[in-house]
């Protein structure tokens, strides 16, 4: 009886090893790298930036004025890709002061032009 339990209880340890290891496996697939987090505060300054350009009085006029609602352009930022977030942003940081009201709508034009040539949104009817 003392042979079996011993026994037994390798073998209990033997299962309960194998599966904890198992379960430590699986938990370290789930944690998220430096770089990723990085990345996506980075996406997240992207927009804000964008969306911080968009609250300005004027260019809200100015996208009033080519019949674009300041709703729909941010619902547009809100749906852009990390990427593309960047590639904004990136074109607003590299803008003269002068000309940043201009260069900015000129840049979500062509945005929400791509876009609705691509039918994700039907912003200008033109594009059909």
């Amino acid at each position: 009886m003392l042979h079996l339990r011993r026994h037994v209880a390798i073998l209990l340890i033997a299962v309960f090893t194998l599966g904890s290891l198992h379960a430590a496996a699986a938990q370290t697939a789930g944690l998220v790298s430096t770089e990723s987090a990085l990345q996506a505060d980075t996406a997240s300054s992207d927009r804000q930036r964008i969306n911080d350009v968009l609250a300005r009085a004027d260019v809200q006029d100015q996208l009033l004025a080519q019949g674009v609602s300041v709703d729909q352009v941010k619902d547009r930022v809100a749906a852009l890709s990390d990427a593309e977030a960047r590639q904004m942003a990136d074109r607003l940081d590299a803008m003269p002061a002068g000309s940043g009201v201009v260069g900015a709508l000129f840049a979500v034009f062509v945005i929400l032009l791509v876009t609705d040539i691509l039918g994700l949104t039907s912003v200008f009817p033109f594009t059909r």
